[in-house]
């Protein structure tokens, strides 16, 4: 495959069983085949998308004494503010070239889970930023859940299989600013070659050249997004546990051409995690005898832990 497939959410989301059936079958497809799709109907506004990136390059714009005082020790940078060149791709050692933020679930009716998540950290300097980000983890939460619903009936599954694992689920809105290159970089790119750790991400700012998508016969190609569309792809998480049926791929921001160097790049990943205690065993109907199981038994909790250890958020 050599172009990312484009899918609309209001077909799932009509009253038509026909639109319905085919919106899970393209998103069914094009998840088996390449693990990625731009997606059309979600439910942000364009007034919030607007509103959203006004604040976050209001945010990034801050002095970086303003910045690092958001900096939170001790939680794996699970949510506030993460510095220039903190984070890795899996097994390498160079920092992309990015800093980011991180809103974090806003929990309803579950004290449990209220007193295991790290606080939202709040910004006093661009208020805008509190709210637009909240509004817009909703909205995306939302579109998510739609298209989980679609996937569990493609999987055989209840339509509503996925909503309880997702409910306050342990997800993460990741406003990036890939800021401008100064020097020619020795091995570092924006975001190096990676797969994603949840069940699907979310991705709004993939409208220009930038984010490449590997096929499965290891060429990259461009996945760029139209004004309308999100690109939502498939984590290791959901990969995990469809047997490698759903394919989780890798995926990568490079370094823009030398004449565009002096420009930043914003891009808003939204990762839809479960709740720690969700079971990632490979579901029985993704095993027979031409796929065997591939993957020992382990809930998400364990999973993203492991992940972050790897990507040097946390300590072993």
């Amino acid at each position: 495959m050599n172009k990312i497939p484009s899918v609309d959410l209001t077909d799932f989301i009509s009253e038509d069983p026909k639109r319905k059936q085919k919106f899970i079958d393209e998103i069914g497809k094009a998840y088996e085949e390449i693990g990625f799709v731009a997606l059309k109907g979600h439910f942000l506004s364009d007034s919030l998308i607007k509103n959203l990136y006004g604040a976050i390059k209001d945010f990034f714009d801050q002095p970086q004494k303003v910045k690092d005082q958001y900096e939170i020790p001790g939680i794996g940078g699970q949510r506030g503010y993460t510095s220039f060149g903190k984070e890795h791709a899996k097994g390498r050692k160079e920092g992309d070239l990015k800093e980011f933020w991180h809103f974090g679930q806003y929990v309803e009716n579950n004290t449990k889970l209220e007193a295991e998540y790290p606080d939202n950290v709040m910004v006093k300097e661009v208020p805008e930023f509190n709210t637009s980000g909240k509004e817009a983890y909703k909205q995306l939460e939302k579109t998510a859940k739609y298209v989980l619903r679609a996937l569990a009936l493609h999987l055989d599954l209840e339509e509503t299989y996925f909503d309880k694992f997702i409910t306050n689920g342990n997800s993460i809105l990741r406003p990036i600013h890939y800021p401008p290159i100064k020097e020619e970089p020795k091995a570092a790119v924006r975001a190096a070659a990676h797969g994603d750790i949840n069940l699907i991400t979310l991705l709004m700012g993939a409208q220009g050249k930038g984010l490449q998508v590997q096929n499965h016969d290891g060429q990259w190609i461009d996945a760029i997004a139209q004004d309308d569309e999100l690109m939502i792809n498939v984590g290791d998480m959901l990969s995990r546990l469809t047997n490698n049926k759903l394919k989780s791929t890798i995926h990568q921001v490079i370094n823009p051409p030398r004449e565009l160097w002096n420009t930043s790049r914003y891009s808003i990943p939204f990762f839809m995690h479960p709740i720690s205690n969700m079971p990632l065993n490979v579901l029985e109907n993704c095993v027979d005898e031409n796929h065997p199981k591939l993957y020992e038994d382990i809930t998400a909790g364990e999973f993203l832990h492991q992940r972050l250890i790897e990507l040097g958020l946390i300590k072993a």
